[in-house]
């Protein structure tokens, strides 16, 4: 591959996709940024850029066209209320109409259709970042205790079925209590409700969903994920291994050995 669009929206994902992509030889990066999301300081590592409103499909369209963009990733996080703010331009209202239901997942997937149509493949969003994926076992912090594992153990099939049902991927529990679930919120907010109400040693379990479209939904954890929960009072994060991107892997180490926070992938 000699060229490559990126869709980026907030945070480091964009920024580790970029750096990656570029050490593993791609030459040319379009940078499609959107209003509000996209970090400025991208700009200046791209090859070219264009910046849109969340929701002007046919502006990314376009835009790839005259860039000669024949694949694509999405990076990074798209603030779930815009997803609801829409300004949508005609090739956008066109492909609402067609929903039945509006999602995140639903969005992103009739996205991805109105690529492929226009001769543009989106990729894994783990395409070039096969390294940073979580392997199984101590990721960083202590080793998990015996009432630990017994909450993963506990919470894992209730966030797959949570999953599954298109709410959330996250759990936050306590001896084999369901403190928070994941919703629209987001995983921060979760983490915060369910350190809350938890007052200390709460466990976080986060998974993927069954039969995940991981063109444009990774589960990520970062250090701000362990910054929150040292606030919160989680003590331990539980993800699922060779699925979950591991964003600030060295910055994420440190800050768990910091506030002895186990993180663990569970395989």
């Amino acid at each position: 591959m000699t060229g490559l669009g990126l869709i980026a929206g907030k945070g480091n994902y964009p920024h580790l996709m970029l750096t990656e992509a570029r050490r593993q030889g791609v030459k040319h990066i379009a940078l499609a940024a959107f209003e509000g999301e996209t970090d400025p300081a991208l700009i200046a590592q791209a090859d070219s850029h264009c910046w849109m409103r969340v929701g002007q499909l046919g502006k990314l369209l376009a835009y790839f066209r005259e860039e000669g963009v024949k694949s694509a990733v999405m990076a990074g996080q798209i603030t779930p209320g815009r997803l609801f703010d829409l300004r949508p331009d005609l090739k956008a209202l066109l492909l609402l109409a067609r929903l039945k239901e509006r999602n995140a997942e639903s969005l992103f997937g009739a996205v991805a259709d109105a690529l492929c149509q226009n001769g543009i493949e989106l990729l894994p969003a783990t395409t070039y970042l096969e390294r940073h994926l979580a392997t199984p076992g101590l990721v960083a912090g202590p080793k998990p205790s015996g009432k630990q594992l017994r909450d993963i153990e506990f919470a894992w099939p209730l966030a797959k079925e949570v999953s599954r049902l298109n709410i959330g991927q996250s759990l936050v529990v306590k001896n084999g209590t369901v403190l928070a679930v994941e919703g629209y919120d987001g995983t921060n907010a979760t983490l915060r409700r369910g350190g809350g109400l938890g007052r200390g040693s709460a466990v976080m379990v986060k998974v993927s969903k069954p039969n995940q479209d991981m063109r444009f939904d990774v589960p990520v954890i970062g250090p701000d994920t362990v910054r929150i929960a040292a606030e919160s009072g989680v003590t331990c994060l539980a993800c699922e291994a060779e699925k979950t991107l591991l964003l600030g892997a060295d910055e994420l180490r440190h800050l768990a050995s910091l506030h002895k926070i186990t993180v663990w992938a569970r395989g």
